[in-house]
This record gives C-alpha cells, sequence and structure tokens, in this order.
C-alpha cells in the first residue's frame, strides 16, 4: 500500500480465483513462478485453462473475437537461476558435492531486482462482484488457537517480518560470525537463520539472504559460518532442481533410485505414537510436539526424528513426509520429500544412507536433557543424566532400538553405530 497498491485476498483454489480476478480487473497477464512439482504443475494447468475460458473486452477490430487472459511463469525460488546451470536439470548431477563445486565454479548469482518507487495506480474496476480487496484473516478464523511458547520462534508472516529477522540475526545480534558452531542447537530463536518458512513462502528470496552474506564479509568478517549459510542455500538449490530431474519419483516409496529391497511397515499404532510424541524416548517425543505446537522443528532434530521412524520402527517414510508436510510452517515439496528420500536411504544418493543413535544424538547435542525437559514438563523434576533414559519415570519405548542398548543412563549407552557409523554432520537444508 505504501507503493500504490494493495494486496487482493480470496479464499479458494486458484484454478477458480485467479481467472475470475482476471475477468473482473480485465487483465491480460498473470504472472507466477514456476513450480516443478506435480500438484503444483496441475495447478497451474488448471490457472491456464481457466484464464481460457475468460474473454477479455477489448478494442478489437470488427469481427475478431477478444483475447483471453495468458498464464506467463518465470523462474523463482533459487539462489542459481535454472538458465545459468552448467547443465539441463534433468542431468543434475546425483551427488551434491559435484553439484555444489559445479555452480559454485561456473556460475554467477544474479542480483536482485530493484523494487520500483511506485507500483500504483490501482486497476480501474469495480472488484466488488468478487467480494472486494478481502483482509487477512485472523488465527481464529482458521479454526486455530495461540499456543504460548516461551523459547522458540515468534514467525510472522511477510517480507518486513522476514526482511527484520534477517537485520536481527545478521547484523544487530551478530549472529552470522558463528552460525556454523550453533547451527545444530535444538531450543530458542537464535542456534539458527530460521529463514526458512519466509523463504518457503516466496517472503524473501535467497539472492537476497546471498547480498546481505557478502555485505556483511566485506563489513564484517568471512568465515566458515558465513560460508556455511549460503551451503546451505544451495542444498535448498539442488532439491528444487532434483525435483526436475526426477518428477514423480521424489514421491514414491521406491525414491530416486527406485529401491525395492526394503520392506516398509505401515503399522498405524507405531505411527501415531511416532506423530503425537509417545515413543518413550523423549528426545523424539519432544521433537513431535514441538513440531505440533510451534510447525517448525530443528535441522537436527528432524534428522532425529526421520531416522527413528525409518529405522528403528520401518515406517514407510511417506507417512513420515506427509505428516511434516501437514505441520511445516517452512514447507515445500522439494525440501521436505527430498529430504525424507534420503532419511529413508531412497535417494539419488546412497552414500547419504544415514543412522541417527539416539544416545549419542543426545549426548552431542542436548547433554543436560534442557530441551526435553522444556517439551516434557515431566522430566524436569529429574537428575539431567536421567532425562533421555528415565527408565520407569516416563512412558514404555514402544520398540527397541535398531542399533545399541535404549535403557542406559544417558552419557553412558553403549550404541553402536550403522556399519560402523553414525552421522553428526552437515545438514541437508536451510532452516
Amino acid at each position: 500500500m505504501k507503493h500504490g497498491l494493495n494486496l487482493l485476498i480470496q479464499h479458494g483454489k486458484p484454478e477458480d480465483i485467479l481467472p475470475s480476478i482476471a475477468k473482473a480487473s480485465g487483465a491480460h497477464t498473470v504472472y507466477a513462478h514456476t513450480e516443478t512439482c506435480s500438484e503444483e504443475l496441475r495447478v497451474e494447468r488448471g490457472v491456464r485453462a481457466g484464464l481460457q475460458k475468460v474473454r477479455r473486452q477489448t478494442q478489437e477490430p470488427s469481427g475478431k473475437n477478444p483475447l483471453s487472459p495468458k498464464l506467463e511463469l518465470v523462474w523463482g525460488s533459487t539462489m542459481y537461476h535454472t538458465d545459468d546451470l552448467p547443465f539441463h536439470p534433468t542431468e543434475l548431477p546425483d551427488v551434491y558435492t559435484q553439484f555444489r563445486k559445479s555452480v559454485e565454479s561456473k556460475c554467477t548469482i544474479r542480483s536482485c531486482f530493484k523494487l520500483p518507487t511506485s507500483l500504483g495506480p490501482l486497476p480501474r474496476c469495480d472488484l466488488d462482484e468478487i467480494g472486494g480487496w478481502g483482509c487477512v484473516p485472523l488465527v481464529d478464523d482458521l479454526g486455530l488457537h495461540h499456543e504460548k511458547v516461551n523459547m522458540g520462534m515468534c514467525f510472522r508472516g511477510g517480507e518486513s517480518a522476514a526482511l527484520s529477522r534477517v537485520n536481527e540475526y545478521f547484523w544487530r545480534k551478530d549472529l552470522l560470525r558463528v552460525y556454523k558452531e550453533t547451527r545444530n542447537g535444538m531450543l530458542g530463536p537464535d542456534y539458527s537463520t530460521k529463514f526458512s518458512p519466509w523463504l518457503a513462502s516466496g517472503c524473501i528470496s535467497p539472492r537476497l539472504v546471498y547480498e546481505e552474506v557478502k555485505r556483511y564479509e566485506k563489513e564484517r568478517q568471512a568465515n566458515d559460518s558465513t560460508y556455511w549459510v549460503l551451503f546451505e542455500l544451495i542444498w535448498r538449490d539442488y532439491f528444487r532442481f532434483l525435483s526436475v530431474k526426477y518428477v514423480n519419483s521424489l514421491f514414491q516409496i521406491g525414491g530416486p533410485r527406485k529401491v525395492e529391497s526394503i520392506k516398509w511397515s505401515q503399522d498405524r499404532v507405531l505411527f501415531e505414537s511416532w506423530r503425537e510424541g509417545r515413543t518413550g524416548y523423549p528426545l523424539i517425543d519432544a521433537n513431535m510436539k514441538e513440531l505440533y505446537t510451534t510447525g517448525f522443528m530443528s535441522n537436527r532434530g528432524r534428522q532425529i526424528v526421520c531416522s527413528f521412524l525409518v529405522r528403528d520402527m520401518g515406517i514407510d517414510w511417506r507417512m513420515g513426509a506427509e505428516w511434516f508436510e501437514t505441520c511445516l510452517l517452512d514447507y515445500d515439496p522439494c525440501s521436505n520429500y527430498g529430504n525424507w528420500t534420503y532419511g529413508a536411504g531412497v535417494g539419488n544418493d546412497p552414500r547419504e544412507d544415514r543412522y541417527f543413535s539416539i544416545p549419542k544424538q543426545a549426548q552431542n547435542y542436548d547433554p543436560d536433557g534442557e530441551y526435553v525437559a522444556y517439551w516434557l514438563p515431566e522430566l524436569q523434576a529429574l537428575p539431567k543424566d536421567k532425562r533421555h533414559f528415565p527408565g520407569k519415570s516416563y512412558i514404555k519405548q514402544i520398540v527397541p532400538l535398531k542399533f545399541g542398548s535404549s535403557n542406559q543412563r544417558h552419557g553412558r549407552s553403549n550404541y553402536n553405530r550403522r556399519q560402523g557409523k553414525d552421522y553428526a554432520g552437515g545438514s541437508k537444508n536451510f532452516y
């Protein structure tokens, strides 16, 4: 509104709403970011078909049919533009490191566009026939209610809130300097950037984040942490381009590699215990309660609960991915399902097949049980070394761990490792 326009808010499906808006406003073109996954592509086709039924009232020569509005799609959402890649997305390397090194050495990142001073004037039409401009709904209008969380991040939608968070994290609190050291935290607002909900919603561009990182490196310092933010953004790009290459394979049980050797279970009792945070493992239960309550979970937590569902429970990974899709504020199909295929061992790179030992993860990332005690208040009275494995002071463990004992005191568990290797390193997204 400061730039001479307004935000038109309608409720319904894009394929129904957009043609009606185009007709009421006399628009000749609808612009949108192009999508890559099947459900979103189906919406694009529906919008295009709906627009073709609209006839614009134009000053056409006598005898000519009025033109229909057209749908024009432009590439967006990634840091690297698809046209600038050194290969077509269908020829994307199956190993992330190969992709990263290739784009870092051969590609440049396009600059952000400058916002015009004025975006007006408003369309000269009466929008009453489609319900006027509309208004932003309240949480209560959506049948939801506010949850009070003291230790998490309060996410507010929109570009202004996104830019405020970038300024706060990079410049005011100077947290970019230590991002790589803190990014595996789980409790509080500032262990990671928390940009992902705004990136997923299009409130902020990854290119703007890139430009701010580069400005920080120039004005303050460049180190492993500043690079690691860009490293994570490249992972985000990779999953987007991966969805172009593998299309619906990302959503199928065998994943991009069409793995058929794994026999997955769809046991509803086990799955519901995981979904509701009733597994008997505080680290799993705390993360799942945070997800349901806030719509967010740390990157570390996502990897741990994914590993538990698919490795220790043997549950169909797609059930977990669909629950994440239901809950996450930062959901986007490429990153969500891409990460789940990796976590389930059916991703395009077989070397990404990992098992996360709960005792090991607890010891490394919540050694005092502060995180689990916050989300599971019944554990607060326990000694810190018993919070992760409280025995009879907590609900019964629903399954044994696939590797290692699950009854040891926290910090003393004799965890085994899948094929002698427990993964404790890097992440695969930008949380």
